[in-house]
């Protein structure tokens, strides 16, 4: 079956549709994960997920927040972060607001990856993008976003049927 074939398959009903955008959201994620860590070396994708977010915060995050951000669990961070320290990116601190928990800080080496290594990845995730007008962009980040508050209407619901 090709591509092209599920796609008309599945267009024919709101909920088909449904179905559809839930797998391709799967899919899309792999397929991206299988690139990024089969073509960009030193690190995988959700190593770079979570140092991106660590180097653009503008104060230092614990591990249960940057769980929360990044969608999973703190021992997930916790795990991530014992490798990117190992291989020297960040440095694993107490939290000056909270003596229990402990907050990821990035080293000199996060920038340096950043502003080099990181570069001519960047520009080769133009290609991702190119497909789309300007406005298809605009309209694409409007209802990813939205997915957002989809995704916390879903949490909600889940939780509530556990009490």
């Amino acid at each position: 079956m090709k591509l092209d074939d599920l796609i008309t398959r599945f267009s024919s009903t709101t909920e088909n549709q449904r179905k559809a955008i839930f797998s391709t959201l799967f899919i899309a994620g792999n397929k991206l994960q299988t690139l990024f860590d089969n073509h960009i070396p030193e690190i995988s994708l959700k190593q770079f997920m979570l140092l991106s977010i660590v180097k653009q915060s503008k104060e230092q995050l614990t591990f249960t927040q940057l769980g929360n951000l990044l969608g999973c669990s703190r021992q997930n961070i916790k795990k991530l972060a014992d490798v990117l320290m190992k291989k020297g990116f960040i440095t694993i601190r107490q939290s000056p607001h909270d003596t229990r928990a402990m907050c990821i800080c990035p080293t000199e080496k996060v920038n340096d990856y950043f502003g080099n290594d990181f570069l001519q990845y960047q520009e080769e995730l133009k290609y991702l993008f190119e497909v789309y007008t300007d406005k298809e962009l605009e309209t694409l980040f409007i209802l990813l976003s939205r997915l957002y508050a989809g995704i916390e209407n879903l949490e909600k619901k889940v939780a509530n049927k556990g009490c």
